[in-house]
Formats: C-alpha cells, structure tokens, sequence
C-alpha cells in the first residue's frame, strides 16, 4: 500500500504519465486524419517511407517515359499521314504516267499531263519536308529516326527508324526532275512510280507497327504507374474509418486520464485530515 506524504505524490505522477501517453496517441492520430496518411514523414516509419519514397519517384520517371512515348506516337502519327499522302500522290502520277505512255498522245495533251505530273512530283518534296513533330521528321533526306523512353531507369528504349519517302531516295525513286514529255521518259516514270507505290507501302506498314508497339508500350507505363500509385497508398495511407473511431476512443480516454490526475492532485489534501481533532 502506497503511504501517504505531501512530498511525492505517486498516484499523480502515474496519472500524468497515462495522460501524456493518450495525448502522443491522440495527437498521432490526429495527424493521419489531418494529412490522410499513417507515414507523412520518416520519423513514422522510417523503413516504410524510405520504401515509398522509391517507388515515388519511380512513379515521376514513368511520367517522363509517358511523356517520350506520347511524342514519339505523335511523329510517327504525323510521319503516317504525310506518308498516305505521298502515296496518294503517287497513284495520281501513275495515273498521269500511264496515259502519257499513249503514242498516240498529241503534243498538247502531253504537255497538260506532263505539268500535272510535275506538279504532284513537287507536292511530294513539299509533303515530306515539312511532315515534322518537334523537330522530328521520319521522311525527309537525311532523316535518323528516334528513341523513345521505355522504362523508369532509362536502360531501355523504343527504336523508331527512319523511312525517307524524299524524291529520288530508296522508296520513292521517282527523281526530282522526272518528267513525261516524251514517250520514252513517260515509260521510264511509270516504272518509277509503280516501284515507288509498293516501296511506299511497305513504309506505311513499319510504321503502322512502331505506332503500334509505341501505343502497347504507353498502355502498359499507365497501368504500372497506376500499380505503383497503389502500391504508395497502400503503404502510407491511413484508413480514416479506423482512425475516427480511434480518434473517439482517444478523446475519451483523454477525458478520463485529466479526472483521473485531478483526483490524484486531490490525495495530499486528505493527510489534513489526520492532524484535525
């Protein structure tokens, strides 16, 4: 049995460490609730939050990596619609090839084709010059092609070469001075041109691929960022269901512990009344 003595009051001193143990407790939780997390900052769990801290800015460099695949989708994107113009382009000469190829042609008639045939002949110079997307351009001479981001550490990437579609390259070998005012370079053009139609094709198709593999690779980067977006709040997130009835339970406990230290502060009073007569 404790005795009783005005110097040290025992009952208080247990009551004021239960007091102030409730109030560390209510104070954490207040916290969760307040910042919506369990982990707000290392000194919580320093293991946990070192953890999520990584997987964060995992999360950021995905960002970065989304953002390469959406430029690189968008340059081949543009690269793809001033290819199926160059095609386009290209079945109008054939058309203009062919009918020069007539013997029977009279001069005039000639003439009128061969300056349409140019014509389309320089749209096509035109078209892949200027078919660029943030300074890359797929079709023009010279061209290199790309790389795209593929993962968080930057240790992989997309290739995306180059497919010049330029007069005179190695798809379209229709010539920057092709011409149909005469018999012979009529037939000379449309085996240019027949032979720039399937080359030109088959560009398109590599392209439509590398579109493709860009676009499955983006999706895949969203639903990993979104795994790992997860992953964090699974690991630092509070659940405020939980922590609202704790929070309860806690003021109340808090309620109890300042009676409990007011009637302990009460004890020396009593040896007064063992001196009264």
């Amino acid at each position: 049995m404790l005795s009783s003595s005005v110097n040290t009051n025992v009952g208080a001193m247990i009551a004021l460490q239960n007091l102030n143990a409730t109030n560390a407790a209510l104070a954490e939780t207040q916290s969760r609730i307040n910042t919506g997390k369990k982990v707000a900052s290392a000194k919580d769990n320093g293991a946990i939050w070192a953890i999520a801290q990584g997987q964060r800015a995992d999360i950021g460099a995905l960002g970065a990596v989304k953002q390469s695949l959406d430029r690189g989708i968008a340059a081949v994107d543009v690269a793809m619609a001033a290819g199926e113009t160059v095609s386009d382009l290209l079945l109008q000469m054939k058309e203009k090839a062919l009918a020069a190829t007539d013997a029977s042609l009279k001069t005039a008639a000639r003439a009128a084709l061969n300056e349409d045939f140019k014509a389309l002949r320089d749209q096509i110079a035109s078209v892949t010059s200027n078919a660029d997307f943030n300074g890359v351009n797929l079709l023009k001479t010279g061209a290199t092609g790309f790389q795209a981001l593929a993962n968080a550490d930057g240790s992989s990437s997309l290739t995306v070469s180059a497919e010049v579609l330029a007069l005179g390259g190695a798809n379209v070998t229709v010539a920057t001075t092709q011409a149909i005012d005469t018999l012979t370079k009529a037939t000379a053009s449309l085996t240019a041109v027949n032979t720039s139609i399937d080359r030109v094709s088959a560009s398109l198709a590599r392209l439509g691929t590398k579109s493709k593999a860009l676009s499955t690779h983006q999706t895949f980067v969203g639903k990993l960022s979104d795994a790992l977006e997860s992953g964090v709040g699974n690991l630092v997130d509070a659940d405020l269901a939980k922590e609202s009835a704790k929070l309860q339970a806690l003021q109340t406990k808090q309620q109890l512990g300042v009676q409990a230290l007011s009637i302990a502060n009460q004890t020396p009073q009593l040896v007064l009344s063992l001196f009264r007569g």
